[in-house]
């Protein structure tokens, strides 16, 4: 390198971190923006070069670098192949959300509002591709409206979908509805695949303005109907890992099948301790163990944890396949676990009558439920029963059901206890306890659903979560107390504008929410207590429910709401959730005076919280599915229900005994003008002010069932049209 290039070189700021990262370092991200603002005008890459006097042999990574640059969004190029600061040119970052009807909009990435993308910007991309975008007004909805200058990355390599053929063309329409356009398959490129099937392609032609994206066919799923193609369909469109690389499979079976002696040094042994599994009755993976025994006029309470983290190690292929799934993911009839077999339902399960290894939490708690001590460590347990809600909560109500487990009867009851002292320390402290209903599928021998029904929680099931929320909390207050990072679960409270508009629509109930400006979960926990007992308390509670943020994962401990915790995480599922098994390993730091740093901790909370978002949809797509085809031959029935959404295209009713949910379009509504409130949940007449209210109820007839959308239509079902047939023969339509 000769004075002249030193010289040049020696002013860039972040040299020094340039040669620690590379033995020929280049001038850094920063230098080369601050030399491109230097010029005042776009310039050519010769004249930038030679600005920065790269030499010949740096060209090609010179331009590796500002590829890199144009990808991050940092510079672009214009139409004359000249290098711009994009900062200088006023375009925004950020993502692209698609929506069936065609359109989009841009969501930001510096979290301003979003901008309006037409039907001819979105022809140019696919949704989730990253762009950037100029502003270009406001549309005729007084939106923000953004014109794409820049694709910035492409995020769509492969799509699953149906393949159709009209005029001997070829294409596949994408599963995911927000990717609007239709994929052309050139002659040869669809191996065989018969139209209407499902097939999975690759894009070898990204969307442009003028063109249309093109792929090839590289697996058939089979035919829409086949048992289990909804799965295989909501695997590939939330690109959820579903078969574990060789090397996985590889590490998982390398394990022993049996808790080896040597295993145990070190640990504490508590196999002598009765403790006992409460699950589901289709579980198979068993993360938590309980037991109690009477401390004084208190409670001495053990929750014993899959100790995943002994066969997990950081950035083996096991924990790197973990992380990317992020936690397992339960479908109806089929479970995509984060860990293989050999150890999610055998070596790290807590299965009866095995030794396992764990990591206790044991607690003492006084006869109001308030913590007096708490302790974390290793060690060696032995459960004694695999029990399910259903058999503990019989247990509890009659006690000569016990049967074979009548020994363990007496720590049952303890625990019962305990959660009856647990349950009152929990509205003293103010938790927010939502009546909300969940669903099971029944299904029969051909794998279809026979009936839906609701999931019934008893005491067994709130005694299991009252302990786990009991052992999270210590997690919490112990990794805080050694200041240890950690994802903490966090939950916030009520937007300001959510907050107005909730208190805008208790207003028409006579209701107010208490705490002013941050009301806490006490206050929603007094209101709640208020409304029960009221016919609108399922309306009341389900805006109350909305206007809560969703709780997710962050480094940055902000507390609770809902479960009115100042500290909370997630230690008791390390088997099923990859957040637990960080927590684990950080718990283990501490017991052995290291520091744990599994790197980005916000990135990590980003990623697990996004990990579970994906699994939430998926499973979401798949019960739709099911539920579609379940209601396709109920076409022309009549059930009553309850309006359980109110959008501006119309209302979403839930069926009452089926639950199930379809749409009542607006233009179904009658003959008149109606209008959205969004602040009061409700649509009303212009002209004859009749208003459809959420929580409102409704009788209507099953019209249509679209298994290719998911969408069932319901219309009102009026007193004329439930008249039966033969006597309305003689009327005039």
């Amino acid at each position: 390198m000769n004075k002249k290039t030193t010289k040049t070189r020696m002013s860039d700021p972040h040299l020094e971190r340039e040669k620690q990262k590379y033995p020929n370092p280049l001038p850094s991200r920063e230098f080369i923006l601050d030399t491109l603002a230097g010029f005042g005008v776009p310039v050519s890459i010769e004249k930038l070069s030679e600005a920065m006097e790269i030499e010949a042999h740096e060209m090609d990574s010179f331009g590796h670098r500002l590829r890199a640059m144009e990808r991050d969004g940092q510079i672009m190029r214009n139409r004359k192949e000249a290098i711009c600061v994009v900062e200088k040119l006023d375009l925004i970052k950020g993502t692209v959300q698609g929506h069936p009807d065609g359109f989009g909009f841009l969501v930001p990435e510096d979290g301003s509002g979003d901008l309006f993308l037409g039907p001819g910007e979105m022809h140019k991309v696919f949704h989730g591709d990253r762009v950037m975008v100029r502003e270009i007004g406001l549309d005729r909805r007084g939106r923000r409206e953004g014109s794409i200058v820049e694709v910035l990355e492409r995020v769509n390599t492969r799509l699953v979908g149906r393949l159709y053929v009209e005029h001997s063309v070829l294409f596949v329409v994408a599963e995911n509805r927000r990717i609007n356009q239709d994929i052309l398959v050139p002659a040869g490129e669809h191996m065989g695949a018969q139209p209407g099937q499902v097939v999975m392609i690759e894009i070898i032609e990204q969307p442009s303005k003028r063109m249309q994206p093109i792929g090839r066919v590289v697996e058939i799923l089979g035919n829409y109907a086949d048992p289990g193609m909804e799965i295989e369909i909501a695997l590939r469109k939330h690109d959820l890992p579903n078969v574990f690389p060789s090397d996985v499979e590889k590490a998982a079976g390398k394990f022993p099948k049996k808790v080896k002696k040597e295993e145990c040094e070190g640990r504490e042994d508590i196999r002598h301790l009765p403790l006992v599994t409460i699950d589901g009755e289709t579980a198979r993976d068993f993360d938590d163990a309980v037991y109690c025994e009477k401390k004084g006029k208190g409670f001495k309470l053990y929750v014993a944890i899959a100790d995943v983290s002994h066969y997990v190690r950081p950035k083996d292929a096991l924990d790197m396949e973990a992380l990317k799934r992020g936690n397992s993911v339960y479908f109806p009839r089929r479970v995509i676990p984060m860990l293989p077999e050999a150890l999610s339902n055998e070596l790290c399960s807590l299965n009866p009558g095995v030794d396992r290894l764990c990591m206790v939490c044991e607690m003492e708690l006084d006869a109001h439920g308030e913590f007096e001590a708490y302790r974390f460590y290793p060690a060696v347990m032995h459960s004694h029963a695999r029990f399910t809600y259903t058999k503990v909560a019989a247990m509890l109500e009659d006690p000569s059901v016990a049967g074979e487990h009548a020994a363990l009867l007496p720590q049952i009851q303890l625990l019962y206890a305990l959660y009856g002292v647990l349950v009152k320390a929990r509205i003293k402290r103010g938790a927010i306890d939502f009546e909300t209903t969940e669903t099971q599928m029944i299904f029969n021998d051909q794998g279809k659903i026979e009936k839906i029904v609701p999931i019934v929680r008893n005491d067994a099931h709130r005694l299991i979560e009252e302990c786990m929320l009991a052992a999270n909390v210590c997690t919490s207050e112990f990794l805080k107390k050694h200041k240890q990072a950690a994802l903490y679960r966090i939950h916030q409270g009520p937007t300001p504008e959510k907050l107005t508009n909730l208190r805008n629509f208790l207003k028409e109930f006579g209701l107010d929410l208490k705490g002013g400006d941050d009301p806490h979960a006490k206050d929603y926990a007094a209101l709640l207590a208020r409304i029960k007992g009221r016919p609108d308390a399922q309306l009341l509670q389900t805006v109350m429910l909305r206007s809560l943020q969703q709780a997710v994962y962050s480094p940055e401990n902000v507390g609770h709401f809902g479960l009115a915790y100042e500290s909370y995480t997630h230690f008791t599922s390390p088997i099923r959730r990859y957040p637990d098994l960080l927590i684990h390993r950080a718990i283990r730091a501490v017991l052995e005076g290291v520091s744990y740093n599994p790197g980005n901790w916000s990135e990590l909370g980003a990623h697990c919280s996004a990990t579970e978002r994906r699994a939430d949809e998926a499973t979401r797509d798949v019960e739709s599915w099911l539920k579609c085809y379940w209601m396709m031959d109920k076409i022309g029935l009549s059930f009553e229900g309850t309006i359980s959404g109110v959008t501006g295209f119309g209302l979403f009713v839930a069926l009452d005994d089926v639950y199930v949910e379809g749409l009542v379009h607006i233009s179904e509504l009658g003959s008149d003008y109606f209008h959205f409130d969004q602040a009061l949940h409700q649509i009303v007449g212009e002209r004859t002010a009749k208003r459809f209210r959420l929580g409102d109820r409704m009788k209507i007839k099953v019209v249509r069932v679209d298994l290719e959308t998911s969408k069932i239509d319901f219309v009102i079902d009026s007193e004329e049209s439930a008249v039966p047939a033969k006597k309305k023969a003689g009327k005039k339509k």
